[in-house]
């Protein structure tokens, strides 16, 4: 069985495959209904618990933003500034979080979001090295769009759910790229020929999931 998925990866299937695959699922997922972004069904935090358990589920109930943060995570892995990718992601998201509460307008919002995980996708795929500058500039980008949607399920709320909202979303955030990350960065380091090709293959399936997503927004 080993010799077959080496057969397969050495031959290119891999990297036709899981794209593939991973178009087939992204394009089921996105078929959810849109309350399955929001772990109270849509009703708005009334208490500082319900405002960060809200924060922390938020990026993981959406499929498109938790791919991205994982994403992120790897590509960090390809960068010299490392965590400060997701750093400026992160920060990114905090700053579009608060351009929507304050009742900003930023078009295209899904396209956004889902561009910005084929695109890093892309970037986790190439053989070339990505370069910082622009990865961070991707990011922080990112992160408008993102926390621009994120900020619609606290728009309302009291002061108190919202600051603990916005911590809940900046924890997990940086818990799931780190984490990403960390286990990249073992494993990788387990692997005595080529670490660089499962970062790339990575990055088809993070594509072609952005890709599938990006369709759907034209699509639905």
């Amino acid at each position: 069985m080993k010799s077959m998925i080496r057969f397969g990866l050495s031959n290119g299937f891999g990297s036709i495959l899981c794209p593939l695959a991973t178009v087939a699922v992204a394009s089921g997922l996105y078929a959810q209904p849109a309350l399955a972004h929001h772990p109270l069904g849509g009703r708005l935090p009334a208490t500082a618990f319900e405002g960060l358990m809200s924060g922390l589920a938020h990026p993981i109930l959406g499929p498109d933003h938790f791919l991205f943060v994982l994403a992120i995570g790897l590509l960090a892995l390809r960068v010299s500034v490392g965590l400060w990718l997701p750093i400026a992601f992160v920060l990114g998201g905090l700053g579009g979080a608060a351009f929507h509460l304050s009742s900003g307008s930023l078009p295209l919002v899904e396209v956004g979001i889902t561009l910005s995980l084929a695109l890093a996708g892309f970037f986790l795929a190439r053989q070339a090295e990505p370069k910082s500058f622009w990865m961070l500039g991707l990011g922080a980008i990112a992160g408008l769009f993102h926390g621009y949607a994120f900020g619609e399920a606290i728009f309302g709320a009291e002061m108190t759910p919202l600051w603990s909202y916005l911590i809940g979303l900046t924890v997990v955030q940086l818990g799931v790229a780190t984490t990403a990350y960390g286990v990249a960065k073992v494993a990788t380091a387990r692997l005595a020929q080529n670490p660089l090709t499962v970062l790339r293959y990575a990055g088809f399936v993070f594509c072609g999931a952005g890709l599938a997503f990006l369709s759907g927004v034209f699509v639905g």
